[in-house]
């Protein structure tokens, strides 16, 4: 069995999101979703999100293709959550820029065995969260 590992905000689940569900399922056959945690987003993009971690955690337990749902580590190692779960592949979103030096330094450094693949933008100028959580 391949594992996909996407990490994402995902506040206010749309299409945008859908698509990189969508993707992660050619990749693998279990796909495990890091949520960021509020404190992370607060770090990252310089505001909380406009949903609590639990809510979107709850939003993306809605989600079929999701096979595992974990919330990121906050504050301690974020390469942790990767050395936890183990994935074959990282699938990464188009724009996604936090944390990625950090993955391709655990692969070479730590000789992690995944592969890091970046997700195709689906409508980018209409999906994506910083346009739609004004």
């Amino acid at each position: 069995m391949k594992t996909v590992m996407i990490f994402g905000t995902f506040d206010n689940l749309h299409d945008g999101h859908r698509a990189l569900f969508q993707q992660a399922t050619e990749h693998g056959d279990r796909i495990v979703a890091v949520v960021a945690r509020d404190v992370t987003v607060e770090q990252v993009k310089g505001h909380r999100p406009q949903c609590h971690e639990c809510e979107r955690v709850a939003e993306l337990l809605q989600i079929d293709v999701i096979d595992d749902i974990v919330l990121g580590y906050g504050d301690e190692d974020k390469m942790c959550v990767v050395r936890d779960h183990e994935p074959d592949v990282i699938l990464l979103g188009y724009d996604q820029d936090a944390f990625v030096e950090d993955l391709y330094v655990l692969a070479d450094e730590d000789g992690q065995d995944f592969v890091i693949v970046r997700a195709q933008a689906h409508e980018p100028s209409i999906y994506k969260s910083s346009l739609l959580n004004r």
